[in-house]
């Protein structure tokens, strides 16, 4: 049984089918709108195809969780279950517990994105309102073996949070899920039945996710074959080819990611001015998946307003460039990947910062051609930035 979530799913179940073929007895895979030519539903052979919504999850999502549940569920103890993840699989992968319905679990992620919380923060509370995430799609698939293929969208590979763990043990708590939300003072701002879920589970009403060590994981091998770190280190390679002198930095930054541009735009004035920790022609490279605070009503997405705020700290800089971009070829709610600027961008449009305070970076850069628009790329490693001082002409 071949099953699966997330952006990559259409690759990866082709591949899937490449290799296994006649063996397959059954496949479903969520994958998000727009991944299959032809609509709601298609093939990769024996492998069904379901689109659905992404990042915040819909009807047709938990058409395909509750799919994917049952074949699972008829898995034998003489069986194989191939399980495919990608990112986006969590938002992929909708499965509310009752009393929690779609509505309400749609309301508290958004409540979440919104507030600025990361991955981890959003997968503790997403296992605690679903049926199949936090090691209980394993739980189901038990007594088979599970063969678990996972392409890391997260910070640290840690394959509990990826997709919000199906197949892995769960070290996160219903009480670990409150805590997210009174971090973020939104407790009281979450539908009730949310709240009472999270409260009954915490107060021992409701039993726990999968932990480690338990009967359900003992023929479950989970298994990165794809991570942000391999994404910069083939960027690095290419860099070094191209003639630069290159850097990757790191493959784990997070936070606010307006913070985080003007400490590569900062990065970057170094290296035009005193040749550290690089000499021109330079090429600095980092991944991760930084965060975005709402604050303003535009359009953008997180490497978007990078791009945005790294453009206003290197204004007038000579032979700097910054990009910025989802490895998904998403960025938010928009049809770009990313943004890229220079040193004169700001000249061309000189009132970024109000943009900036709007989170409107999409409507900055797309008169002036700063949007970079792929199309779905059919993988998610998380975000790349690259930045690049070269010496003039």
């Amino acid at each position: 049984y071949v099953l699966g979530a997330g952006k990559a799913g259409v690759s990866m179940a082709q591949a899937a089918e490449r290799v296994l073929g006649r063996r397959i007895a059954a496949g479903f895979v969520n994958v998000k709108d727009g991944s299959v030519a032809g609509g709601r539903a298609a093939r990769a052979g024996r492998i069904e195809l379901n689109e659905c919504g992404h990042p915040v999850p819909d009807a047709r999502g938990v058409f395909g969780a509750e799919r994917i549940a049952e074949i699972a569920a008829r898995a034998g103890e003489r069986d194989l279950v191939v399980w495919l993840v990608s990112g986006g699989a969590s938002a992929l992968l909708p499965f509310p517990a009752a009393p929690v319905t779609l509505e309400e679990k749609q309301a508290a992620t958004r409540l979440l994105l919104a507030s600025g919380a990361d991955i981890h923060e959003i997968n503790t509370l997403r296992k605690h309102i679903s049926c199949i995430k936090g090691g209980q799609l394993a739980r189901m698939a038990a007594p088979a073996a599970v063969e678990a293929l996972l392409l890391s969208d997260v910070i640290g590979d840690d394959p509990g949070v990826i997709g919000s763990g199906p197949t892995a043990p769960d070290a996160s708590t219903f009480a670990g899920a409150l805590a997210v939300l009174d971090r973020y003072a939104i407790r009281e701002r979450v539908p009730a039945a949310v709240r009472e879920r999270l409260e009954r589970g915490a107060a021992g009403e409701i039993p726990e996710t999968p932990k480690p060590g338990a009967a359900c994981f003992r023929k479950v091998r989970n298994t990165i074959i794809g991570s942000n770190r391999l994404a910069l280190a083939a960027a690095g390679r290419r860099a070094r080819e191209l003639g630069y002198r290159t850097l990757v930095l790191a493959s784990g930054i997070q936070g606010e990611t307006r913070e985080i541009a003007r400490v590569h735009a900062a990065i970057a004035r170094e290296i035009a001015a005193t040749g550290h920790p690089v000499k021109p022609p330079a090429c600095i490279i980092t991944g991760g998946e930084p965060t975005v605070t709402l604050r303003g009503g535009g359009l953008g997405g997180r490497n978007q307003e990078f791009v945005l705020a790294a453009a206003i700290d290197i204004a007038g800089l000579k032979d700097v460039v910054v990009f910025s971009a989802g490895t998904d070829g998403t960025d938010g709610p928009t049809d770009a990947a990313g943004a890229v600027a220079d040193g004169n961008t700001l000249r061309r449009n000189p009132d970024a910062r109000r943009y900036l305070e709007n989170n409107d970076s999409y409507n900055y850069f797309q008169p002036l051609g700063g949007l970079v628009i792929t199309g779905p790329t059919h993988t998610n490693v998380m975000d790349v930035q690259i930045v690049l001082v070269g010496s003039a002409v």
